[in-house]
């Protein structure tokens, strides 16, 4: 079983900056449920950030996949992956766990 990251994300910039770069950020997320490594992804309430939720082989992965987000590439938010071992989770997710 793959571990699962929560990737949170913090603006560091105001909400017209961030709002300009939005589509890209989407877009970029989009080639993550492609790649199957992303399970579900939006704002924070209050919107202060994102949270992301996927897998990869490792933390690495992760962060190295974050480092292309539009968000790091324009320095308007900052990343912080968090890895953890699901030991419960929904019978629903294991077959994207165990991809």
């Amino acid at each position: 079983m793959k571990n699962l990251f929560v990737i949170l994300i913090t603006y560091t910039k105001s909400m017209s900056e961030i709002e300009t770069i939005l589509p890209a950020h989407r877009a970029f997320l989009q080639k993550g449920y492609e790649s199957k490594n992303l399970l579900a992804s939006g704002p924070q309430n209050p919107k202060v950030g994102g949270i992301v939720v996927g897998t990869f082989d490792s933390k690495e992965a992760a962060e190295e996949f974050f480092k292309n987000d539009p968000y790091a590439l324009n320095s308007v938010a900052t990343h912080q992956v968090l890895e953890f071992t699901p030991v419960l989770h929904q019978g629903f997710l294991k077959e994207f766990l165990d991809s």
